[in-house]
């Protein structure tokens, strides 16, 4: 059974491995999600390169992108043997990349062969699938459209919807603005799960504090994160306490970095660069006194081709001095 009452949005080039080992340092219980994968990169660019990661991650989903069924469902059945906690479909991501191999947002223009990509995956693996998507698309933006897309997947046999309350222009924005401009919607997912009770609705999209989240969840069954857990990973501290009910003490940011010092290290010897693992914690003493020099060091060092963990220790040293003045 996965818990989903909250998650960390897949996010390309944002949410690789090396972030989600950091994100678990700080939560253990917020579900985490793969960047998105191509079926094709699934199946013809190496399994383990693009499935492999850290035993430490798990819960964790991994989100798929294609429209070919018996792809979805081959890359599914791996989902599975590579013991992923959750598989999902992207059917939200808006960028012209995507829409040309019929991957993404434009599929809510879809939904029968939307269901047919569902099916194969559900009936090639033996846990969840899971989709996500938009409230809408371009001229596709109304209540009823939406309302009428999730009822043809319930009806075939999806259970969990993902929603991000904001409708994607598939021509004119770029997948940046798609984050910014539509107008987020909230009541209408709201009013999603009031319709469709039997349903797990998970809301997505502008949310940004734990007062937010904890709001959400007051009318759906899960809130989904990205930017924000990503740009100020501390903002995870809270999670297992507050929605989960864990009781355990959370750690200081300090105490975080040293942890993932740790991780690096391990990762350096077996020839991982070490700006590929820093750049992810840039945020990590985001609002603290010394945090914006912390993010300076790494910036300028860790950078470097030729940078040791060293440079992530001397970052982490400079913050300790910072933290024991105001102590």
């Amino acid at each position: 059974m996965v818990d989903r009452r909250f998650s960390i949005a897949p996010m390309m080039d944002w949410t690789d491995r090396h972030y989600r080992y950091l994100a678990r340092l700080i939560s253990k219980h917020s579900l985490l999600y793969t960047e998105m994968v191509t079926c094709g990169a699934v199946l013809h660019g190496g399994a383990a390169r693009f499935l492999d990661y850290n035993q430490a991650e798990h819960p964790l989903a991994l989100q798929l992108g294609g429209s070919n069924p018996k792809e979805l469902g081959q890359c599914a059945k791996l989902a599975a043997e590579w013991n992923y906690d959750e598989v999902n479909l992207n059917v939200g991501c808006p960028s012209d990349r995507v829409q040309n191999h019929m991957i993404g947002a434009c599929l809510m223009a879809k939904p029968a062969l939307v269901s047919e990509c569902l099916s194969a995956m559900r009936t090639s693996c033996d846990i969840p699938v899971t989709v996500k998507h938009r409230i809408g698309i371009d001229e596709l933006d109304s209540e009823a459209f939406l309302f009428g897309f999730v009822e043809k997947l319930l009806q075939a046999g999806t259970a969990t919807f993902i929603v991000h309350a904001r409708k994607a222009i598939l021509q004119g924005l770029s997948p940046k603005e798609n984050r910014e401009i539509p107008p987020l919607h909230y009541e209408r997912v709201y009013r999603l799960k009031e319709s469709f009770p039997e349903a797990e609705i998970i809301i997505n999209g502008g949310i940004t504090t734990i007062a937010d989240v904890l709001e959400h969840l007051r009318h759906v069954d899960g809130v989904m994160v990205g930017r924000q857990a990503y740009q100020r990973p501390m903002l995870l501290n809270v999670i297992d306490h507050l929605v989960f009910g864990a009781t355990q003490n959370p750690q200081t940011a300090l105490e975080i970095g040293f942890a993932f010092l740790n991780y690096i290290e391990q990762q350096y010897a077996q020839g991982v660069a070490v700006w590929h693992m820093a750049r992810h914690s840039l945020g990590l003493f985001h609002g603290q006194p010394g945090g914006k020099v912390f993010r300076r060091l790494l910036s300028q060092n860790a950078v470097k081709r030729t940078a040791t963990p060293q440079a992530y220790a001397d970052a982490l040293a400079v913050m300790q001095t910072y933290l024991d003045r105001v102590a």
